[in-house]
């Protein structure tokens, strides 16, 4: 593999095209998103999760099951059946995104969200040393993996992992788990030789249509939107990086084309994708651009000291990001809130209508407004060396 740091978004979505990849988790939010823009772009998809963890689902609403080469509905702590998929599919690409994504249930099934965040994630990395493949290999955590220390100033990659409630915990677990594998097993500065690659990724609060999650923010929005009920904030203060969903995913598929272009130690580290600093807006800002957004609603205060922690500040540095692969954010905060929006309207209002099309519609619209922000950004820099000169 050669080195290639300026793949254009054109190239780096040419990279998939015809690749075996396998995407663990893609009956969920964003890897049913994943899945429905790997197949956009011509990869070969296997699947392997738990059913959908609710209904309804964007993965059932956009019928991803018709995308896949091969599905498999299985558990990542059986370790067995995963080595058996990924040894009848043989991917180039792994996409790890299974997990037990919930702040509020890892407090109800801390054991549970224990074995699955953290010893799913083991069997994966276990079973991609024994199988001695070549592969990319994209461990997806959480912004919320950090020692989270309440600071104003944003997390970078290089800050102490932590957790104070038990999903968090796992993510910070996860993180130095995949870590001592890296350094045990495939080394960075030996891939040229192993051709195993393992990079783990921290997105911030992702929104967009299709999530149907118990506790978390816009599905509670739009279910009280519906029926014309003011929405119940729980922690109407608490600052988010808030961000669609297609941008940590953009950020991923980036990441993994870059490794499989490159045999640059760097490559194998830790990055976070969140958003700009506009993007980082409190709960409350969420919910009335949203109602805004819909055209009605209101909120109440819901506070409760009595109620499981969550963390009150979080933000994420990307200078990392944007310094050393040429990633950044494309959509603002309103347009991620407005494309949310209407992809909520579109399935409330055609409910037997597959939302795959409004989920391409999404992808090619990010796909062009990123495309038009680079050559916008590459534009400006040129004419600042021109100046300087």
């Amino acid at each position: 593999m050669t080195s290639d740091a300026t793949l254009s978004p054109t190239a780096v979505d040419c990279r998939f095209a015809g690749r075996p990849v396998f995407v663990t988790g893609h009956t969920g939010f964003k890897g049913s998103w994943l899945t429905i823009w790997l197949h956009h772009l011509g990869a070969r998809l296997t699947g392997y999760s738990l059913a959908p963890p609710t209904t309804p689902s964007n993965f059932e609403a956009s019928g991803v099951t018709e995308l896949l080469q091969r599905h498999h509905e299985a558990d990542m702590r059986d370790i067995k059946t995963l080595r058996r998929a990924l040894d009848d599919s043989d991917p180039e690409i792994i996409f790890h995104l299974a997990a037990q994504p919930l702040v509020r249930e890892s407090y109800q099934t801390p054991y549970e969200t224990m074995e699955t965040n953290f010893m799913g994630t083991c069997n994966l990395l276990e079973a991609v040393r024994q199988r001695e493949r070549p592969c990319v290999v994209i461990v997806v955590t959480s912004d919320k993996c950090y020692e989270n220390r309440e600071q104003r100033g944003a997390y970078s990659e290089s800050d102490a992992m932590g957790g104070h409630d038990p999903y968090s915990a796992s993510k910070g677990a996860v993180e130095l788990l995949v870590a001592s594998y890296r350094r045990s097993y495939f080394p960075a500065d030996r891939c040229g030789e192993h051709r195993i690659k393992v990079s783990t990724v921290r997105a911030g609060n992702v929104i967009g249509g299709g999530d149907w999650a118990r506790d978390r923010i816009v599905p509670d929005i739009v279910s009280h939107l519906r029926i014309g009920h003011s929405i119940p904030v729980r922690n109407p203060h608490s600052v988010r990086p808030w961000q669609h969903v297609l941008e940590p995913l953009s950020g991923y598929m980036m990441l993994a084309a870059k490794m499989l272009a490159s045999d640059e130690p760097h490559l194998c580290d830790g990055w976070n994708f969140g958003p700009e600093e506009e993007s980082n807006a409190t709960v409350q800002e969420l919910v009335e651009r949203f109602c805004a957004a819909w055209g009605s609603g209101n909120w109440v205060d819901e506070s409760d000291a009595a109620q499981p922690h969550e963390a009150r500040l979080l933000r994420l540095s990307i200078e990392k990001a944007t310094s050393h692969i040429g990633w950044r954010p494309t959509w603002s905060f309103k347009q991620a809130i407005t494309r949310t929006a209407r992809w909520y309207r579109e399935f409330h209002s055609a409910a037997e209508r597959s939302m795959r099309d409004a989920c391409l519609r999404d992808i090619a619209q990010y796909s062009a407004d990123r495309t038009c922000s680079i050559q916008l950004s590459d534009e400006r820099r040129g004419r600042r060396v021109v100046n300087a000169a």
